[in-house]
């Protein structure tokens, strides 16, 4: 069989397959989707997005992320579904390969991790698909934006540069959690790239503006700020929270001393992270492991961060597999257990009180930050 008959057999296997799991699966969920579709119609009509009626479901992110799913909001809602559905899939596939793409050639890049990395964090790829989440579209277009940084080619490096801006102002405009690139730019002196970002960034809620004029667009803001600020310390001691603000109220149970701690342990790691920055100034395509890291980070600083947001640690994951021979033989002894941990702490196989106990214990939340130490050292070893 020829190369491009393999490649069309390949995707219409995986379109059939993902067609029988929306059928037969997803359609019944993506709850989540569900919330967002309800903002874009909210939109459209010139409605506030944020009512206290939704309860805990109710619109989390900008105004301008509604304006995103506006088009899908004006289809049937199962029909909104399925292309969304797809979009999802499409977008984790993505994940997938640009990591791929993106870790250094020089090393090796054996087809194992196409396959390892996504079982290591299939539990969070299959709960984005249930929920009909955005984080790996989100995902994908903050990959893209890396892709970009790297580029080795002088002749086009300022035009890449603003290119990569606008990816990431495109990112926070769909979820602020993106936000934490702003730092990593300002410290690389990518002024082309923060520019363009906020451009993008301001002229997205600029547009969102015209479905209500200004007095009202202002009164949409304070309700956002005012649910955001009335529901998330409510949230800290959720199951799926695994945030280090979370970890620290599940441990400790006193907020203002779960504050403290997780102010000081993000302040720790934003000075790590500087660190590696500056150890990098001179290591060939040094964006790839620094984003890695922020974009494991993007749960873990967030006072929201679900787990299933963990998918955005496809990178971190290959890069730590390709030079899973680097680090000293206890600490791939550690590592392999870590990775285990990770892929069997389901629902299904550990059942509701031990699973419960699990989360609440905010082990994912270690795991992770275990993950980000074995990134430190490739660094600090100048491995990569």
């Amino acid at each position: 069989m020829k190369s491009r008959q393999r490649t069309y057999l390949f995707v219409f296997l995986a379109f059939a397959l993902l067609l029988l799991g929306f059928i037969f699966k997803a359609q019944e969920h993506m709850r989540d989707f569900e919330v967002n579709y309800t903002a874009g119609k909210r939109l459209m009509a010139g409605e506030t997005l944020y009512q206290r009626g939704d309860g805990h479901y109710i619109f989390k992110y900008l105004p301008s992320s509604a304006l995103f799913y506006l088009p899908l909001s004006l289809l049937p809602l199962w029909l909104a579904k399925a292309i969304w559905f797809y979009l999802v899939a499409f977008s984790i596939f993505s994940l997938v390969y640009i990591s791929y793409q993106l870790i250094p050639e020089e090393e090796g890049r054996p087809k194992y991790l196409l396959v390892l990395t996504p079982l290591i964090l299939a539990k969070f790829l299959l709960r984005e698909l249930q929920l009909g989440q955005i984080n790996a579209v989100v995902g994908m277009v903050l990959l893209f934006m890396a892709w970009l940084m790297i580029s080795e080619r002088e002749e086009k490096l300022w035009q890449k540069e603003i290119g990569a801006g606008a990816l990431w102002g495109l990112a926070v405009a769909l979820k602020p959690h993106s936000l934490i690139f702003l730092p990593y730019f300002i410290v690389k002196k990518k002024w082309g790239a923060l520019g363009s970002g906020l451009g993008v960034l301001i002229f997205s809620l600029f547009v969102t503006s015209f479905f209500y004029g200004f007095r009202q667009y202002l009164t949409v803001f304070k309700d956002w700020a005012s649910q955001l600020s009335r529901t998330t310390p409510h949230l800290f001691t959720s199951q799926d929270n695994i945030s280090i603000m979370a970890l620290f109220m599940k441990w400790t149970g006193n907020r203002s001393l779960s504050l403290i701690l997780g102010g000081v342990v993000i302040v720790l790691l934003a000075f790590l992270i500087l660190a590696v920055v500056l150890k990098g100034r001179d290591a060939a395509r040094a964006p790839v492991l620094e984003c890695s890291i922020l974009l494991i980070l993007i749960p873990l600083v967030s006072p929201l961060g679900w787990d299933y947001t963990l998918l955005v640690s496809v990178l971190g994951v290959m890069l730590i597999l390709q030079h899973f021979s680097k680090y000293p033989r206890l600490w791939r002894g550690v590592l392999v257990v870590n990775f285990f941990i990770i892929t069997f702490s389901l629902f299904d196989i550990m059942g509701r009180e031990l699973y419960a106990k699990f989360m609440s214990w905010s082990v994912i939340t270690v795991n992770f930050l275990i993950l980000i130490g074995y990134l430190l050292f490739l660094r600090f070893k100048k491995v990569c």
